[in-house]
């Protein structure tokens, strides 16, 4: 049956191809149709923002026209066009409008150069072209410049103005444009050096016409008593110019004035110097068909020049009707453009409509083609298919054979190793019995205790902690091997809870922990599993306890909501960062809590109990707030099958043995008390940085009898031990919580303060590489673990020895000679030469103090008695006295001082004590030794 079925599916296979083909070429062809249908259009390839200042004058609106001119033989291309009416505000509200818009290229002809700056290179640093029109800004983060050389033309007026209107002498006035703008500024510069050439020449007033004709009126009208004295005018613009020559009407005076643009139209430049109304103007081209050039060049890839400045010339009476016709011209070719451009749009619509009807004949006849032979194809197809779908069947049949024998023996072999695992796990069990009961044996024994009580301590809590690895392995394969058994009996679940934690009562009290069960029954009945129950509680309990501090508090709830029982064990622990919540109850998962490790199992064992015992867990936790796992059960016993059910009421007995497999590790092993009665004198010190608690006490304990011995669990603590401590030398492993040793090593051998302290690091990494690395992070000693005591001893009694005899070199003779080659490394070299510098230079001052002296050196006190003890072997005030004595025997031997006067050169004021010290240095009095040396 199931092989006619096969058979009756490959048939109809290239018929449903077929037509799957048919469908996707209908929908093509109709996608053509659609296509052809609507006109033919270009997308929109760009769009070009345009920002202006202001658009009221009539040399802004000739520049707009030039580009709608330009922009009209690019027909796809958009522009989007705002005028800020003089405003740099509003200017710069617009173009961040423009941005959001996502605009190809920007052109502004910016209101103020340094206000528009920010705008212009706020778009520039975002990719966006930016093309500087008419006016600069502040600053050349832009992508091109459009315009005239405002200062060539103020330059050229000036020459105009010198030559052919004042014939080299005069005055002038100068109507100045908008303070502030770049084209005001640089006009003016340029007339102003343009007329240095001819010193009979002066320019006797400026105002600022704002380029409109109002303002430059109210200006000049304000100067009119001055204005008799000039005998021409020179404005910023046509507007301007203007208005300047109808204030010289109205006071009657008769003065050439020159003006700046030439636009043609009426009112305009071309039209005043027509008419005579203005002398001349220059023609100060607008630029907007050349920024739309560059724009195309700019966002086509072509090369295009960053200053394109616009070529300028003077327009007067003899050469402004020959411009004038030359614009006419331009503006009827411009017409005649555009009427053609609407006649070629009427041509290609008709284009369009003919292709649409040629394109619906010729895909009518596309698609019967194709659809006749898409059927006669899933003919022969279909014969072909069927002769071999027998074949392909039986084929199939026997691979799927195959593969079930194949699972079958993989099955069996899985089971295999399962079984192996099982019973090696339990194998492990009997040689830890015979280890763990002569132990014991040995452990009763006040003798043996006495002498090795610590290590035996130490391998008897290991034994216990692999014991309870073992033990979770074996419960766990019992889970996935599905022969651990569910057997739910009815009980007190808040009596049991209460026995539970009493096991814990003792660590809890020892290390003030606040242990307590809060329950909202006093006796709450409930079916479940004590074993399974048992071996969850207590592993999270033991959770609770290593990550809870000394001083902490721990709560276990037990309340009822809706159908189900909810068991809550609280912390105030170091918590769990959110990145290891996910994965907390992954086998083997460890999260890097800082106080404790474990195997990684007795979570994930916990989560798969309770969802054998129809329950869940789940966790809730904040970093260094605490953490709260809640179990929960179902109340009443239907979610239980009559084989899970244990009618006979089984009383839950726990073997001592089980008690300390789960709490072995929650208590620190402290070590045994030690006579303290004549204890030889610790001169000595060592500062052991260690994260293995058990580590930390055998090293203690094995070192603490001839040093004295200071403790750190990180990098951050023992740094700071080391600062405060300064210790003879320093132990420190490798891999800590917070960093590496090696990192560790290299702070302190960099900072002088602690420079001078040998340094042995003790690593499992044994490589020569990781050897090499030891020893370039500046440490003195390198040792791979498991290491030799004896071994570790020999080299901390060397590595001090040889500090000794630095110590007793150096004391020996105080000269910057010896301290040149006893000092073993270059910090401790500086603090030398810098501490016997600072000494010698107030070896005069009697007021001179040790603190005087750290405050020098910039240490505390105690850092730099210890850092002097280390290196010099004696106090800071003895090597001050020593100086002192030292210097007034070569006074006293070599120069003719009284001894009064040596005395005070050394900073003793008293002369008697002087003599008592010198001679109990010396064994002679300085009289004597001055005696001695005549």
């Amino acid at each position: 049956m199931d092989k006619h079925m096969h058979v009756a599916h490959f048939t109809v296979l290239p018929l449903r191809a077929g037509l799957k083909l048919a469908q996707l070429l209908m929908l093509f062809l109709v996608v053509l149709f659609f296509l052809g249908c609507s006109k033919k259009k270009e997308d929109e390839k760009f769009i070009i923002g345009f920002s202006q200042c202001v658009a009221s004058d009539h040399w802004r609106r000739t520049m707009l026209d030039e580009m709608k001119m330009e922009l009209s033989l690019h027909p796809a291309t958009k522009l989007l066009y705002t005028d800020a009416d003089g405003n740099s505000n509003r200017q710069i509200k617009q173009v961040h409008e423009m941005l959001k818009q996502n605009i190809d290229l920007l052109i502004i002809s910016p209101n103020e150069a340094h206000p528009l700056t920010a705008v212009v290179e706020e778009a520039y640093n975002k990719g966006i072209p930016v093309i500087v029109i008419d006016r600069k800004t502040s600053s050349s983060r832009y992508t091109a410049y459009v315009g005239a050389n405002n200062y060539e033309i103020g330059k050229m007026a000036a020459d105009y103005m010198a030559n052919a209107v004042l014939k080299r002498k005069g005055g002038v006035a100068e109507v100045m444009g908008l303070p502030g703008s770049s084209p005001a500024i640089e006009r003016a510069k340029g007339f102003a050096d343009g007329l240095k050439k001819y010193p009979d020449i002066k320019i006797n007033f400026q105002v600022y016409g704002n380029w409109v004709k109002d303002e430059a009126q109210n200006q000049l009208q304000k100067n009119a008593a001055q204005l008799k004295e000039v005998d021409a005018i020179f404005a910023h613009n046509d507007v301007m110019a203007m208005a300047s020559k109808a204030v010289l009407r109205k006071f009657s005076l008769a003065k050439k004035v020159i003006g700046v643009d030439a636009l043609p139209g009426k009112d305009a430049g071309l039209e005043l110097v027509s008419n005579n109304t203005l002398t001349a103007s220059l023609l100060y081209p607008t630029g907007g068909k050349e920024a739309i050039n560059t724009a195309f060049a700019i966002l086509n890839n072509q090369s295009f020049a960053k200053e394109n400045i616009l070529q300028t010339v003077v327009i007067d009476s003899t050469n402004v009707e020959l411009m004038k016709m030359q614009w006419s011209k331009i503006s009827s070719q411009q017409k005649d453009i555009e009427r053609r451009q609407e006649l070629l749009d009427n041509q290609l619509e008709i284009y369009d409509n003919q292709r649409l009807v040629l394109n619906i004949i010729v895909i009518t006849l596309v698609l019967a083609v194709v659809l006749g032979g898409i059927a006669f194809h899933s003919l022969l197809q279909n014969r072909k298919i069927n002769k071999s779908l027998a074949l392909k069947n039986s084929e199939i049949q026997s691979q799927r054979n195959q593969l079930i024998e194949m699972s079958a023996k993989a099955e069996a072999a899985a089971e295999m190793k399962l079984s192996f695992f099982t019973n090696i796990s339990h194998e492990f069990r009997t040689p830890l019995t015979l280890i763990l009961s002569p132990l014991e044996d040995l452990l009763k024994n006040e003798k043996v205790k006495q002498l090795t009580g610590n290590n035996l301590n130490l391998i008897h809590k290991n034994v216990f902690r692999l014991l309870k690895l073992v033990n979770q392995l074996i419960d766990y394969r019992k889970i996935e091997h599905q022969k651990f058994k569910l057997r739910a009996t009815e009980g007190n679940i808040t009596a049991f809870l209460h026995d539970l934690i009493e096991n814990f009562r003792h660590i809890a009290q020892k290390r003030h922990i606040d242990l307590r069960l809060l329950s909202e029954n006093s006796s709450l009945m409930l079916w479940f599993d004590a074993n399974i129950l048992d071996k969850v509680i207590f592993n999270l309990l033991s959770n609770a306890l290593k990550f809870t501090a000394d001083h902490g508090r721990i709560q276990v709830k037990l309340r009822t909501a809706g159908n189900i029982a909810e068991i809550l064990v609280e912390d105030n622990g170091v918590g769990i960062e959110d990145a290891d919540l996910k994965n907390i109850f992954d086998q083997f998962y460890e999260a890097d809590a800082g106080y404790s490790r474990g195997s990684g199992l007795g979570l994930s064992l916990s989560k798969e109990l309770m969802q054998l015992h129809k329950g869940t867990i789940n966790v809730a936790s904040k970093k260094w707030h605490g953490t709260t796992f809640t179990v929960t059960l179902p109340l009443g016993s239907s979610h239980l099958s009559a084989i899970e059910k244990d009618v006979q009421t089984e009383k839950r007995i726990r073997l001592y043995d089980q008690l300390k497999i789960y709490t072995t590790d929650l208590e620190p092993q402290q070590p045994l008390a030690q006579e303290e009665v004549f204890k030889p004198l610790k001169e000595q010190s060592i500062l052991i940085i260690e994260d293995n608690t058990d580590l930390q006490h055998y090293l203690r304990e094995k070192f603490e009898f001839n040093y004295e011995v200071f403790m750190a669990a990180n990098c951050l603590n023992g740094m700071n031990e080391a600062y405060e401590k300064i210790p003879d030398l320093i132990i420190s492993d490798v891999v800590l919580q917070d960093g590496h040793g090696t990192e560790l090593a290299n702070k302190l051998k960099n900072d002088f303060r602690t420079s001078h302290i040998p340094i042995i690091l003790l690593t499992a990494r044994g490589s020569i590489e990781q050897q090499i690395d030891g020893i370039q992070s500046m440490a003195d000693l390198y040792l791979t673990k498991p290491f030799n005591f004896d071994y570790l001893t020999a080299n901390v009694e060397n590595l001090l020895r040889n500090r000794g005899i630095l110590k007793e070199r150096y004391s020996s003779d105080i000269s910057h000679t010896t301290t040149k080659k006893t000092v073993a490394s270059q910090l401790d070299k500086k603090f030398i030469n810098d501490f016997s510098g600072i000494v010698e230079h107030n070896l005069s001052n009697e007021d001179f103090s040790v603190e005087d002296l750290c405050k020098a050196i910039g240490i505390s006190r105690i850092q730099l008695y210890r850092k002097v003890k280390a290196l010099l072997n004696c106090s800071i005030s003895d090597y001050i006295l020593n100086r002192r004595l030292k210097k007034a025997k070569y006074y006293l031997g070599n120069e003719d001082y009284t001894i009064a006067e040596v005395s005070y050169m050394v900073g003793i004021s008293s002369a008697t004590y002087f003599s008592t010290i010198f001679k109990a240095k010396y064994g002679i009095t300085p009289s004597e030794f001055k005696k001695n040396r005549m």
